[in-house]
This record gives structure tokens, C-alpha cells and sequence, in this order.
């Protein structure tokens, strides 16, 4: 990773055209970083978009299935992909309806969220995140996990995060889907905080165990 002064152009750097590199918040670049290298296994990405993490799996040696409800962003995905020689297959689709049909390695969430984690660079969304969105939020974010928890393949992992610095978003989430789903078991957990490195960020582990998947209210 290089820091860059504001205001630096992107695409006049040496090695941006060519697809030597991508840029990505560095604390966003956590939750990718704690599946390792891929060595050929595969990984469902979901709310991929704008793709860092897609290309970062990619890159890791992950066949990746990168899945997001918006077309306009999945074609910059896109670009950025050819533009940087990676592979990855590319689905639009809303994360909380997708059926892939099969199950994977590894899944990750990156979910909707508040991003109250970007506050340093986006002071605005501090203003927005008020007590009944982030409730909803919240709640959008167990239902696409509860989703997510089905494409795992016994013995898989399943990744949560969010740039929301919001304990019902991270840590509250990560409880309820641990005490809700007993066919996985917790691993590690992250929580940066702006000023850390980079922006704020929850990041969570989960791993399948090696048995049919059950769940209790």
C-alpha cells in the first residue's frame, strides 16, 4: 500500500493504465486480507461493487463470483478488472435475492451501511446516520447474512464488514449471527477506528462447520 497527497491524478500515475495497481482504502482492504491466498478455491463477493476487494481476491488466486444489485457500478467493475488483467465473474443481482446454485469456499459481505467509518473523507454521512437508519440498516444487513450463511460450503468462511463505526451495524451484528446460526463458530474480529489506519471498519470471521447448517430464533 502508498499514501498519495490529496488531490494526486490517478490515472496519470506510472503503472495505473497499465494494471499494475488499483486504488483502495487500506482498512478496506482488511476484510480480503483475512481470507489469504485462494489457490484456485472459490469465493462469492457480494455488494462487490466498486470491486477492491474483487480484485484483491482475484489477485490472491480466488475464483471469484462478484455479485451487486447495481449495473452502472458492475460495469466499472468490469473495467477495472480488463484494466488490470484479473479475472472474476460478474453477476448483478440484489445480495438479499441471489441464488447462486452452488456454495462456495468463502462468501463475503461487505454490507450496506451508515459509513460512518468515512466520516474523515465524507463528513456528510455523520449527519445522515440517524437512530432509525441504522435500525433498518441493521436489520438489511442480518438478512443478507442469514442469505450469505447458505452459499458456505461445510468447512467454508464467511467474512462480515462494514466502514459504520455503529455497534449495532459490527459488533451487535456479529453476536446476533454467531447465537443464530450454530452450524458456524465465531473466529476473529477487527474493529479500526479512523485515525487507526485508514477509514473506520468491523470486520468479522465466521467458519462453517463440517455438518449441515442449522439455525435457531
Amino acid at each position: 500500500h502508498v499514501r498519495l497527497p490529496a488531490g494526486t491524478r490517478i490515472a496519470e500515475l506510472p503503472g495505473y493504465a497499465e494494471g499494475g495497481w488499483w486504488v483502495q482504502d487500506i482498512a478496506a482492504a482488511r476484510p480480503a486480507e483475512m481470507l489469504g491466498a485462494g489457490h484456485g478455491r472459490t469465493v462469492l463477493d457480494l455488494c462487490a461493487a466498486p470491486g477492491g476487494k474483487t480484485m484483491q481476491l482475484a489477485s490472491a488466486g480466488w475464483k471469484v463470483t462478484a455479485v451487486d444489485a447495481s449495473e452502472t457500478r458492475m460495469k466499472r467493475v468490469a473495467e477495472n478488472l480488463k484494466r488490470t488483467g484479473l479475472t472474476a465473474e460478474i453477476v448483478v443481482a440484489d445480495a438479499l435475492f441471489y441464488s447462486p446454485g452452488r456454495q462456495f469456499d468463502a462468501v463475503l459481505v461487505d454490507a450496506p451501511c451508515s459509513a460512518t467509518g468515512i466520516w474523515r473523507r465524507h463528513p456528510d454521512v455523520l449527519h445522515r446516520a440517524r437512530p432509525g437508519v441504522i435500525r433498518s440498516l441493521a436489520e438489511q444487513q442480518q438478512a443478507i447474512l442469514a442469505r450469505a450463511a447458505q452459499a458456505v460450503k461445510p468447512g467454508g468462511t464467511l467474512v462480515y464488514a462494514v466502514c459504520s463505526l455503529e455497534p449495532e451495524e459490527g459488533e451487535r451484528n456479529a453476536a446476533w449471527f454467531a447465537a443464530s446460526h450454530a452450524g458456524f463458530t465465531a473466529g476473529e474480529t477487527v474493529r479500526n477506528r479512523p485515525g487507526d489506519d485508514g477509514d473506520g471498519f468491523f470486520v468479522a470471521t465466521f467458519h462453517r462447520k463440517d455438518e449441515p447448517l442449522s439455525a435457531s430464533a
